[in-house]
């Protein structure tokens, strides 16, 4: 493992993912700063786990579905655990986060880590462009925690609920214990920027599958809904109340 590659871990949170995880494995262990992927299948139904591993991916597996920020933390104490058990390796890389479903577009993630690589900033989060599928929603969710944010924070999030993240050792800690389910993203947002950390969003070129405006997808958006107002709440803003 070269200096450069040992710098970031991957960790890819993802459930009944088989037909695209091995693609989002494969681009994202080619990147040239990234030294190790782990997988985290979330109770799937599928064959996501034995994909995943013969894609070349480090796979920790939860028998039921936990959500995504349990998820997540099974895979940064995956990634310390390799870390301790390598000595050739930082014991505290960079963690980049990585939604299972992007597939060859996960290539374009490296623009995620050189400012986290460099100092500039404590968290980036991938901005993405318009998606080659529409998505069913209405920006219920996306309003909801861009307010909280802005208001907890006075920082304007342009994407808050980007998954795609590249996170410092720092900026873990102060955000650990990570919010539940789909408020992670939000909740990670919030919490960095008050420990005094620096959050920096970059354009990314990705594409991944999104919720449709069936049932399956209203379900999904209410979940999440849910989950984005609890964190926030669990950090002081009342939604109820105007900005």
């Amino acid at each position: 493992m070269s200096a450069l590659a040992a710098q970031v871990s991957a960790v890819i949170p993802c459930k009944d993912e088989a037909d695209r995880i091995a693609a989002t494995v494969r681009a994202v262990a080619a990147l040239p700063q990234v030294g190790r992927v782990v997988v985290v299948d979330d109770g799937s139904t599928d064959d996501t786990s034995r994909v995943a591993r013969e894609a070349g991916a480090d796979v920790v597996r939860h028998e039921r579905n936990r959500g995504k920020a349990a998820a997540l933390e099974t895979g940064a104490r995956r990634v310390r655990e390799l870390e301790r058990a390598d000595a050739a390796a930082p014991w505290r890389s960079a963690l980049l986060f990585v939604d299972g479903d992007l597939q060859e577009t996960a290539a374009n993630l490296g623009v995620l880590t050189t400012a986290v690589l460099d100092g500039t900033a404590d968290m980036t989060i991938a901005t993405l462009p318009a998606q080659i599928t529409a998505g069913g929603g209405r920006g219920l969710v996306v309003n909801l925690a861009r307010r909280g944010i802005r208001h907890l924070t006075g920082f304007t999030a342009v994407q808050p609920l980007s998954g795609m993240r590249c996170v410092g050792p720092r900026a873990f800690d102060a955000a650990t214990p990570l919010a539940r389910g789909w408020g992670v993203e939000t909740a990670l947002t919030v919490d960095v920027l008050r420990a005094g950390l620096t959050v920096l969003e970059v354009p990314c070129e990705l594409q991944h599958r999104v919720s449709g405006s069936d049932w399956r997808g209203q379900l999904h958006r209410a979940g999440q809904y849910r989950d984005v107002w609890l964190a926030l709440v669990a950090r002081g803003w009342r939604p109820w109340h105007r900005d």
